[in-house]
């Protein structure tokens, strides 16, 4: 079995520079994503009341990474309300093209705010999201990370790819823990639907991360400074943490 720190750690120093035209500029999706918030905002606050914790650590300009654990497909709702700017995310590409109310929900949602699709089949998706997060930090922007790769299995926090490392150390930009908690009793990974309940989006202090300037191709600081991010992480959502990588695959609701 292939290693992903190793495939991190051994790319070559100009990956994170993608093709031109395949990320958004940052005008395709601006103005749709501050319509659907500003509708979305007050209905979701409504019937939800998420509590928000820490947003005094996110700058209020400037590129940052937003590293957080990923319960549910929710996060994506309720982590962008909690901000004050916009933040793009890259997404599973299935989300762009499932068929039916759902499948149309989903792809006006995620085209609409200019959120990047990435094929996750393919072997060279975490290269395809590591370029897309950097162009949208050379902007000077809020890009949103889940270091875990996927949303956990069980509830619990799984150890992180070095992408978010690698990515923080090769743009400089400041990573900004967030620990998200309850958003999977709204939208658990096992059925289409959950129950009303007000969820916490919690922010924590920028990490320091000089320790490792310089050292975006050394496996073993990757290493380590994921870690570092991941028990940011462990600290705001009090998660127990699996030192393992969480399955991709999971049962997916009935239809």
């Amino acid at each position: 079995m292939s290693d992903p720190d190793a495939a991190d750690a051994n790319r070559p120093r100009n990956e994170l520079v993608p093709a031109g035209g395949d990320v958004d500029d940052g005008t395709r999706g601006g103005a749709a994503y501050w319509l659907l918030k500003s509708t979305l905002s007050p209905v979701v606050k409504a019937i939800f009341r998420p509590k928000v914790e820490g947003l005094e650590h996110v700058p209020v300009d400037g590129p940052a990474i937003i590293a957080s654990n990923h319960l549910s497909v929710a996060d994506w709702l309720f982590t962008p309300i909690a901000l004050k700017r916009r933040i793009t995310y890259v997404a599973k590409s299935d989300y762009f093209t499932g068929s039916g109310l759902k499948g149309f929900l989903q792809r006006g949602f995620f085209s609409g705010t200019g959120q990047v699709p990435i094929d996750r089949s393919g072997g060279r998706a975490s290269e395809a999201a590591l370029a897309a997060g950097a162009q949208v930090l050379r902007r000077g922007e809020l890009f949103g990370i889940f270091p875990e790769g996927t949303r956990s299995p069980d509830g619990r926090l799984y150890k992180g790819r070095t992408g978010i490392a690698r990515l923080a150390l090769t743009t400089g930009a400041p990573v900004v823990p967030a620990g998200v908690i309850g958003t999977d009793k709204i939208a658990p990974k096992d059925r289409h639907f959950g129950k009303v309940h007000s969820p916490t989006v919690r922010f924590g202090p920028p990490l320091d991360l000089t320790a490792f300037v310089g050292r975006a191709h050394d496996r073993g600081a990757l290493r380590a400074a994921t870690d570092q991010v991941m028990q940011a992480i462990r600290a705001l959502t009090g998660q127990v943490y699996v030192d393992e990588y969480a399955p991709r695959t999971f049962i997916e609701p009935a239809s």
